[in-house]
């Protein structure tokens, strides 16, 4: 088994950086200038709970992927199975499943007026969650972009 990124999983990561990006600076700020606050809200809203189910599913694909280069790596005696990329990826599950699971609850209570956090204080959390996960996936595509990406992920 070669210690080298599969290509696939190069694209996927590459192309997950893309859908992250195109939603932050292009979708969303979109949707509030264009559309009554409220409207632009609720689309928003959507947007962000297709793209966390996303980056779910992309995350535990290239997850797989990832463990398995790893393992054959490991086996040639190259790296180990926990890599730099598995990592990487575990901060992506890690920033999805607290924003869409544990914050965006809080933030529907907020909005209704209950709850200890304010929903600014809730956005901004969600905001830096967001662009954390936006830096980890860049990263591990520039690492796999890079030319012989391999043994360490």
């Amino acid at each position: 088994m070669s210690a080298q990124v599969p290509a696939s999983a190069r694209a996927l990561a590459a192309a997950w950086a893309g859908a992250l990006a195109t939603v932050a600076f292009l979708a969303a700020p979109n949707a509030f200038a264009t559309l009554a606050t409220a409207e632009a809200g609720r689309y928003v809203a959507r947007l962000f709970v297709l793209e966390s189910w996303m980056s779910l599913v992309l995350a535990l694909l290239l997850l797989f992927a990832e463990q398995r280069r790893a393992r054959g790596a490991a086996a040639q005696g190259i790296g180990s199975v926990m890599s730099g990329a598995t990592l990487l990826l575990f901060g992506t599950v890690f920033c999805t499943v607290l924003g869409h699971f544990g914050i965006e609850p809080m933030m529907a209570a907020a909005r209704a007026g209950q709850g200890a956090w304010s929903f600014g204080a809730l956005h901004a959390a969600s905001t830096v969650l967001y662009a954390v996960k936006g830096m980890l996936v860049i990263v591990l595509a520039w690492r796999w972009a890079r030319p012989g990406a391999g043994p360490l992920g």
